[in-house]
């Protein structure tokens, strides 16, 4: 019988040899391992809750500008009404009387470009010179027209002749002069009516302001 066999015990459970048997240590690294992470994490919600209640419960008040439209928050988060919104003021645009007119047709209807200029003079613009259009343009103008003019011509002029007739292009040659051709195009069908007209004569002379963004 082996030194390492207590007295009384043989068999299978005798124990042969001469080096005591190992016993597995706990494993309590893991343990601590586990124990420090959670304790990490408890530290950070602990942190982050802090930090809610501070924003929420905070004295100074918070404000938000968005698209220029200032929003003021209270200590309740809630949003007051917004800054009142300035009118744009009124735009000054040339009247139709100081605006020459020549009409040029490059359409092959026949008369089109006398009929549109005499409507335009009984809307009040003056009328320049009435005529087919030149070649660079006679039936080369696919829309329902151009405004041909010089780069120094008030742009304003061109949006108050454009209201009579929506679609139009927008040109400039070499002249010095401020009169603006109309060139009637294929897809010319008819002059917008006075009262589209004015209405959209009203828009430009009175735009809109932009909307208040909502917080």
């Amino acid at each position: 019988m082996s030194m390492l066999t207590p007295p009384g015990m043989g068999g299978k459970y005798r124990v042969t040899g001469a080096a005591y048997p190992r016993m597995a240590r706990p494993r309590r690294r893991r343990r601590i391992v586990l124990a420090v992470v959670g304790a990490v994490l408890a530290l950070g919600l602990l942190g982050y809750g802090t930090l809610q209640l501070v924003d929420v419960f905070g004295g100074d008040e918070k404000k938000t500008v968005a698209g220029g439209t200032d929003c003021v928050q209270g200590k309740q988060g809630k949003p007051a009404a917004p800054a009142a919104v300035t009118k744009a003021p009124a735009v000054a645009l040339p009247q139709p009387g100081q605006i020459t007119v020549n009409v040029y047709n490059a359409t092959p209807r026949s008369g089109l470009a006398k009929a549109v200029g005499d409507e335009l003079r009984k809307r009040g613009f003056v009328v320049g010179k009435v005529g087919n259009a030149p070649a660079d343009f006679d039936k080369k103008v696919p829309g329902p027209g151009i405004l041909l003019g010089s780069p120094r011509t008030d742009k304003a002029a061109y949006s108050v002749l454009g209201t009579q007739l929506p679609g139009t292009t927008q040109q400039t040659d070499t002249r010095e002069t401020a009169d603006i051709d109309l060139i009637l195009g294929d897809g010319f069908k008819a002059l917008s009516t006075k009262e589209d007209a004015d209405k959209a004569l009203a828009v430009l002379a009175n735009p809109a302001p932009a909307p208040s963004k909502k917080c």
